[in-house]
């Protein structure tokens, strides 16, 4: 009787921890595919991001990484499989696809930031129009967050007047206006010049220790090995490996991602 009892409760007591991992899960993708006519791009793509998690999609070009957030930033319609942000299922076609990509923000590589624009009206201006926040709202959040990265003396500056790490970095405070569930980071140091790139990561390391999730894409390895909880490793459409840095960057014994890695120095 007792042995039972003690099963029972363990039973209970794995349930609601179950339970409990469902609801941190932010983003799931369950055999996810792409193509693009005979091309596959995708090809059965399964894995979890939950809440407060840093994870690294690392990859070489062409193995989908960027393919992979358009499809979970609706941008591109998958093939096959279903994307979960959190309980919603984003690629069922009745849902409200705009309701869903406001609950993510996201940065790409270009910083698409308005020429005729200062920076607080770039800043603010998706939270006024696209999600209906008071203007002085906006305003007071944008302030505050341009302070948080010593850009608040910046708020009435053009992007041309900026250099190339204060534009994206703009362009992060932009996505994180109306507290988005998931933050998507696709390549946001690839177009900036290497003396830039580490005030951007700094940023962005800054956000993790704030419990930011984000799922990034990058080719920094140095940076993924160090800040990340976790790394997805893409190759030829296939997830090669997913676990921690050290598992993954250090440990793995698959050929494939030790002659990956072998082209990069100094992780």
């Amino acid at each position: 009787m007792i042995q039972q009892e003690t099963q029972e409760k363990t039973a209970m007591s794995e349930s609601k921890q179950a339970d409990s991992q469902q609801l941190q899960t932010v983003l799931r993708l369950d055999q996810v595919r792409k193509s693009y006519g005979s091309n596959a791009v995708l090809r059965g793509i399964s894995f979890q991001v939950r809440a407060h998690e840093t994870v690294a999609l690392l990859g070489p070009s062409g193995s989908g990484k960027s393919t992979l957030m358009k499809c979970i930033n609706l941008l591109e319609e998958v093939n096959d499989g279903q994307i979960w942000l959190g309980d919603t299922d984003i690629t069922n076609p009745t849902v409200n696809r705009d309701h869903c990509r406001s609950r993510i923000g996201v940065v790409f590589q270009q910083f698409n930031l308005f020429p005729h624009m200062n920076v607080l009206k770039n800043v603010t201006l998706g939270a006024i129009k696209v999600h209906n926040m008071p203007k002085d709202e906006a305003n007071d959040k944008a302030l505050e967050l341009l302070d948080r990265i010593g850009m608040r003396a910046k708020a009435s500056s053009y992007p041309d007047q900026l250099s190339g790490g204060q534009q994206q970095r703009v362009a992060i405070v932009r996505a994180l206006m109306c507290d988005p569930e998931l933050l998507l980071l696709d390549e946001i140091t690839s177009a900036l010049d290497p003396m830039l790139v580490g005030e951007v990561l700094e940023m962005v390391a800054e956000l993790k220790t704030k419990g930011t999730t984000i799922l990034m894409a990058t080719h920094e390895m140095s940076f993924a090995h160090d800040a990340a909880d976790r790394i997805v490793l893409l190759l030829n459409g296939k997830i090669a490996e997913n676990g921690s840095p050290r598992e993954v960057m250090d440990e793995s014994q698959n050929p494939q991602t030790i002659e990956f890695f072998s082209h990069f120095r100094g992780i």
